[in-house]
């Protein structure tokens, strides 16, 4: 690949645990679950996947047949050296995810623990540029907040990763969560596990579903500005990952629209959502529709900020988007923001990288 001239901080990369990296980490019974059991987590996306090796590139998949993103070495060559990566948020492929738990809070709650001291041991502590997300089962919330105290004061911990799937996180029940982040100079990540996007059901197409992951996205930022979160903890940032971005404009008019016919449901709400969005709120670029240089500029017009976007590659996903591709072509100011100081400035403890 050719070698990107702008220091890149990389706001998405997947690393990925196989379960017998973690059985040392595991404690009885969970531990003979998954060894003699062979419990695995179960997953619900009820489609083929779109590409010759699933969710992943067929390249990522190591020569010796293991999974993509599961090796250091190899994603070091094929990734953060090829590229020339200055850092890179690890986001995971393993998630204690709620809905595909059934309830059993505690093993969702052991496998974030092992999860979390299985990446800082192979992975935070063996590359500097690596930089790593606190797992946690926030359905167990008193035990996540310990696990956000215990994880997330490792100096390379940079944000709490919570999955888009079936829980709305502006609930106030969620709330001390968001506290214990704030104390540890942690922000807020959101992945999509699996959402359902057609009203609690699934389209009939992968290309339906993928389509409208957006949707979950928007959800979920509605959400948590209407229900307070960012007026009540106002250094906390969130960081929407992989739904992409072209649908910010839209977002701000609907609420601020909303905010303005409706306030005084939300008595809380000391701000206009834009304005909470532009100065807490981060959007991962990938996967970037493809735009001309016109149409991205209008966007950030739109937008009335260039802060808002954060480059993502998505590795080792089979839509990984390019540093040199992805994006049209744009002065080095507004690259070197998009690229690294976005995310730099947004990240507490990338601040002095």
């Amino acid at each position: 690949m050719q070698r990107n001239q702008i220091p890149l901080i990389d706001t998405d990369i997947h690393e990925r645990v196989q379960y017998e990296d973690i059985l040392n980490k595991l404690d009885e019974p969970f531990k003979h679950y998954i060894e003699n059991c062979h419990w695995i987590q179960e997953k619900h996306m009820p489609y083929t996947q779109p590409a010759v090796a699933g969710v992943d590139r067929a390249d990522a998949v190591l020569p010796d047949g293991r999974p993509a993103g599961s090796d250091l070495a190899f994603m070091q060559e094929q990734l953060l050296d090829d590229v020339g990566h200055k850092a890179g948020i690890l986001t995971s492929a393993l998630d204690p995810s709620p809905s595909s738990m059934h309830g059993w809070h505690e093993m969702a709650a052991a496998l974030a623990t092992a999860y979390n001291d299985w990446q800082i041991e192979n992975w935070l502590e063996k590359d500097e540029r690596l930089y790593g997300s606190v797992h946690i089962a926030a359905q167990d919330r008193e035990r996540a907040i310990q696990e956000i105290k215990r994880a997330g004061s490792h100096p390379k911990m940079v944000q709490v990763l919570l999955p888009i799937d079936d829980i709305m996180w502006g609930d106030p029940y969620y709330h001390p969560i968001f506290e214990e982040a704030e104390k540890q100079s942690l922000m807020i990540g959101m992945h999509h596990n699996e959402p359902p996007v057609y009203y609690g059901r699934w389209p009939r197409y992968f290309i339906e579903w993928h389509s409208l992951i957006p949707t979950a996205h928007m959800k979920q930022v509605t959400n948590m500005i209407f229900n307070g979160v960012f007026d009540k903890f106002p250094t906390l940032g969130l960081m929407m990952i992989e739904g992409g971005f072209t649908f910010i404009p839209h977002m701000m008019w609907k609420l601020d629209q909303q905010f303005r016919d409706l306030r005084h449901e939300v008595p809380w709400l000391k701000r206009k959502p834009s304005e909470i969005m532009k100065e807490q709120v981060r959007f991962t670029t990938q996967p970037a529709e493809e735009l001309t240089k016109q149409e991205f500029t209008s966007l950030l017009e739109q937008m009335g900020t260039d802060e808002m976007l954060c480059f993502s590659t998505d590795y080792p996903h089979w839509d990984f988007d390019s540093p040199t591709r992805a994006l049209p072509k744009m002065d080095e100011q507004l690259t070197r923001k998009i690229f690294s100081e976005n995310a730099k400035n947004f990240y507490p403890k990338l601040h002095a990288i």
